[in-house]
């Protein structure tokens, strides 16, 4: 079946394919992010999780998630959020200096590792926090697509994939939009390719661990017998470290 003849209830299976190449390419980078990952863990430092618009939902998908790791700091202002206003929100993103504001708070190190999710990359606030952190010394991943920055306007005269430490490619084709192939317009993927690539990240994490005998700060899920419990303690470790844990 090739992509010109799929109909809406192939859908999923369009999907499937595209999640099948983006574990596929990445396959080497996902062992030096966990790599990565591993080593801040080790050095009880913090991994810090960055987006802007949409590419927010994987900032959520990384901070106090069932399973998750509770080490983890959103970097984060409310003018990103499409929900606190969807026009000043792109605005926001293409803004230079925001990074800047953002990260004096939080001060990343070396034992540190930032994520900054960005499908396009080239916007001021995804690329100038790459820039800060590595100025810092604190490596960087980039989950983001190498083909959308490409055909992107470079607002901030480079990338955040030539920012980064590593890349993630989550292979999103510019636009975004998936269906119908011969002309995309609807049936974004994004969302759903750069959390499973963070997903790929944390069973590689989880093996890499077991193997280098290192126990993992992981959330339990606070819906489940014993979960609150499971999780004080590491509320008492990391809630001074993180404000949002509240």
């Amino acid at each position: 079946m090739t992509t010109e003849t799929v109909t809406g209830s192939d859908y999923g299976d369009v999907v499937r394919a595209h999640l099948t190449r983006v574990e596929q390419q990445n396959a080497a980078a996902l062992d030096d992010v966990a790599e990565l990952v591993l080593a801040s863990v080790r050095a009880d430092g913090m991994v810090l999780a960055a987006g802007a618009g949409h590419s927010l939902a994987a900032v959520a998908e990384t901070f106090y998630r069932a399973g998750g790791l509770a080490c983890v700091r959103p970097v984060y202002h409310p003018e990103l959020l499409p929900m606190h206003g969807a026009v000043s929100s792109t605005s926001a993103e293409r803004r230079s200096g925001l990074a800047a504001e953002v990260l004096r708070e939080t001060r990343p190190a070396a034992h540190d590792v930032l994520f900054v999710f960005s499908t396009s990359g080239v916007n001021p606030y995804p690329v100038e926090l790459a820039g800060l952190a590595a100025d810092a010394g604190c490596p960087v991943v980039a989950v983001t697509s190498v083909a959308a920055s490409a055909l992107a306007p470079r607002r901030a005269g480079t990338t955040l994939a030539e920012t980064a430490t590593v890349v993630l490619d989550n292979m999103v084709p510019p636009g975004d939009a998936t269906y119908p192939p011969a002309n995309p317009v609807t049936a974004a993927v994004s969302t759903l390719a750069t959390t499973f690539l963070w997903n790929l990240v944390m069973v590689r994490l989880f093996d890499k661990a077991g193997e280098a005998g290192v126990s993992l700060p992981l959330w339990r899920s606070a819906n489940v017998e014993g979960g609150d419990q499971a999780n004080a303690d590491l509320l008492r470790k990391y809630q001074t470290r993180v404000p949002q844990l509240g």
